[in-house]
């Protein structure tokens, strides 16, 4: 991602699509803001940032019908209004970010 800002999107997106997933998923309360968390924490893992595919694959495995172009739907209309809710900062702190951002999402 080319800076704080985008990585800070791509966060948002993936707690808000993890948490319609989770609906989808029938994952409710405290167990779907973990479902969430971990899809905001696979973005910060280069290797478990694919989160459609991870989406896909719990889909597939609790049976419920949603096809690519469905999921993809949702994940431009949320980014569509993350891109409006967030403000433009300037500035670099991506590390710390990353490092603030992890430990408040890391599970307990």
């Amino acid at each position: 991602m080319s800076s704080a800002d985008d990585w800070k999107k791509r966060v948002r997106l993936n707690k808000l699509l993890g948490m319609w997933a989770a609906e989808k998923l029938g994952i409710k309360g405290r167990d779907a803001k973990a479902y969430s968390d971990g899809l905001a924490l696979d973005t910060l893992d280069p290797e478990r940032s694919d989160v459609l595919s991870r989406i896909r694959k719990d889909f597939d495995a609790a049976g419920v019908v949603q096809s690519d172009e469905q999921i993809l739907h949702v994940m431009n209309e949320i980014t569509l209004q993350v891109g409006s809710q967030m403000p433009v900062t300037r500035g670099g702190a991506e590390g710390a970010l990353t490092v603030a951002l992890a430990r408040k999402l890391k599970p307990e």
